[in-house]
């Protein structure tokens, strides 16, 4: 697992609206490819852990996360930039940009205060994993995901 710090930018009250999910990620040495650049399989596992802790912001041993089952349908990702070894953490910015019945697609930006080196977005369906089918989503969980829903960029 990456060594990261998670912290979402939530605003003070529930009038300022949907925010972005902030995710910090060290660039280690292990992520880089030959070319001295992270590679492309790393940038999505940030992009794992990212969507981690934005959909488990309560994980841990105790806890069961407030929303349930999910599954990775889709991923779509634009390498925009390359993103070299660095003593600064990248920065992986999350938010939703459609809740439906039993899906969710969110959106993400893999940047610093000067670039985006990557854009990419995920469907997520919900998914009942004694039954091992699709499931419509709660409204706890439309609640949730709501509070992150802005548009795509």
């Amino acid at each position: 697992m990456v060594e990261a710090a998670a912290q979402a930018e939530v605003p003070q009250t529930a009038a300022e609206g949907p925010r972005r999910h902030v995710f910090y990620a060290q660039v280690r040495f292990a992520d880089l490819d030959p070319l001295n650049h992270v590679n492309n399989v790393r940038m999505l596992t940030y992009l794992e852990d990212a969507r981690i802790a934005f959909l488990r912001p309560d994980f841990g041993p105790e806890r069961h996360g407030m929303l349930g089952g999910l599954v990775v349908a889709r991923h779509e990702i634009d390498y925009l930039k390359p993103i070299l070894m660095r003593r600064d953490p990248i920065r992986v910015e999350s938010w939703v940009t459609e809740v439906r019945n039993a899906s969710f697609r969110l959106a993400y930006e893999i940047c610093d205060d000067d670039k985006v080196y990557a854009r990419a977005v995920s469907v997520l369906v919900g998914y009942d994993t004694e039954g091992q089918s699709v499931r419509r989503l709660d409204e706890t969980e439309r609640a949730y995901l709501n509070g992150f829903l802005l548009p795509e960029k």
